[in-house]
């Protein structure tokens, strides 16, 4: 995922959050839906239960990223037996709101990984929202090529998707709420994403300041 990407997600994410989610009459209507929902029993409780977890991470404190080099340490310089080609990082920002990245490339013949690790902590909850809307859902899907589903690894809040025809795929991992990591890779099975995703200190990222 570019960091041009990311932080234009982010921004739309804030900008939409800020115009609707100070307005009382809308409040008030969203009580009266919940009510509604109770009172119904009806299907609408789940995306009440949604609603209600977005807010409450849409409420957590900002703080400010650390120094994108910090999560670049974290990208060594060999993952799963395949060689790094490519290392960058960034900070970005804009309107008051940052976000840090590191990311890198690996490649060993035709097997490759792309890893992300991005810093949310500059928009708080609201950046969870943007990037990482499954780890406030259930997901597990299943198709006659592959599936996507929403799992725990390293008792963080993950999510996978992989296709079987193409051997390709990506495993997602919320940290602390804050911190994101993302592999996506070509060419090679889940379990060698998993894998990377232990390769990689995530207490020491969840404890960085």
């Amino acid at each position: 995922m570019k960091t041009s990407f990311i932080f234009a997600c982010l921004l739309s994410s804030v900008l939409l959050f800020s115009s609707c989610g100070n307005k009382e009459k809308e409040q008030e209507e969203a009580e009266q839906e919940e009510e509604k929902a109770k009172e119904d029993d009806s299907p609408a409780d789940a995306l009440q239960a949604f609603a209600d977890k977005a807010k409450a991470i849409g409420d957590r404190e900002t703080v400010d990223p650390v120094d994108f080099r910090k999560l670049k340490e974290l990208l060594p310089e060999k993952l799963s037996g395949l060689d790094r080609t490519e290392a960058t990082g960034e900070k970005s920002g804009a309107m008051g709101f940052t976000v840090s990245t590191a990311q890198a490339k690996y490649k060993s013949g035709e097997e490759s990984i792309d890893v992300e690790i991005v810093d949310t902590g500059g928009i708080a909850g609201v950046s969870t929202m943007a990037l990482a809307a499954w780890s406030m859902a259930e997901i597990d899907k299943e198709t006659t090529s592959g599936y996507e589903k929403t799992t725990k690894i390293e008792g963080y809040k993950a999510f996978e998707k992989y296709n079987n025809d193409s051997k390709s795929g990506e495993v997602n991992v919320l940290v602390g709420d804050r911190y994101l990591v993302n592999v996506e890779g070509n060419n090679i099975t889940v379990d060698q994403m998993k894998d990377i995703l232990k390769e990689i200190d995530l207490a020491k990222l969840k404890d960085l300041k």
